[in-house]
């Protein structure tokens, strides 16, 4: 019933190790059918190299199984709370990418130095504050979607335009229109973590990227009169 679904979510996973965005059973993806309200998602602890079309999980937006014999991805609360407030999202990664991790354990937002930061977004990558302990002790996985929820708010940031997050002391969340555009977005935030880091080596007292700069970068690829690809 949910083959195409599935196959979607199975591709996006399978894309994760080929990045190097994970090792072992790290992270997961999954990727939404909003017309049926449900999404599919990576079973829990299932190693990618064995992992099928067929294990992949469907749940609805309340994290109950759908269709699967499997247990879906620990995580599986985060993405269903995403998917049920931000509406306009196809797909969610969620790896323990080695760069984006150490920006999300040292609790810091991922300041934005240069064009290639600029060309994806035009903020800092925003990092998400630790839970509570009442939040851990709670329904954690749950608490993690309001948490990433409640930065882009206390933030003032848009989804739409930054389709990526760190949370303190766990690690990155990224989305898109669909799963593939997730993935993309998990390594596009890894390697803007790693230049990040190595521009602080260089030179830690380097300035922010000035905002005309900035912002043209972003509008020539995501603004209204954008001019970057081929337009389709």
């Amino acid at each position: 019933m949910y083959k195409t679904l599935k196959e979607e979510c199975y591709e996006a996973n399978m894309q994760l190790p080929k990045l190097g965005l994970v090792l072992f059973t790290f992270g997961n993806v999954s990727a939404v059918d909003r017309d049926r309200a449900v999404f599919a998602i990576k079973p829990s602890g299932v190693p990618y190299e064995k992992l099928q079309p067929s294990d992949i999980v469907i749940c609805d937006y309340e994290a109950k199984i759908v269709e699967g014999t499997l247990r879906p991805s620990s995580d599986t609360k985060t993405h269903a709370f995403l998917y049920k407030v931000w509406e306009t999202i196809g797909g969610i990664s969620h790896t323990h990418s080695t760069h984006a991790v150490a920006w999300a354990q040292a609790g810091q937002d991922i300041p934005i130095f240069g064009t290639t930061h600029a060309d994806h977004t035009h903020q800092d990558i925003p990092c998400a504050a630790v839970l509570t302990d009442e939040m851990i002790q709670g329904d954690y996985e749950h608490e993690t979607g309001h948490q990433i929820i409640n930065a882009f708010a206390e933030k003032g940031l848009s989804y739409i335009e930054t389709e990526m997050v760190l949370l303190q002391n766990h690690g990155p969340f990224t989305w898109g229109k669909n799963a593939d555009k997730a993935v993309y977005n998990s390594a596009v935030l890894e390697e803007l973590a790693r230049m990040a880091y190595l521009t602080l080596q260089i030179n830690p007292h380097t300035p922010r990227i000035k905002d005309t700069l900035r912002l043209k970068h972003y509008e020539r690829k995501h603004g209204k009169n954008a001019y970057y690809g081929q337009g389709c």
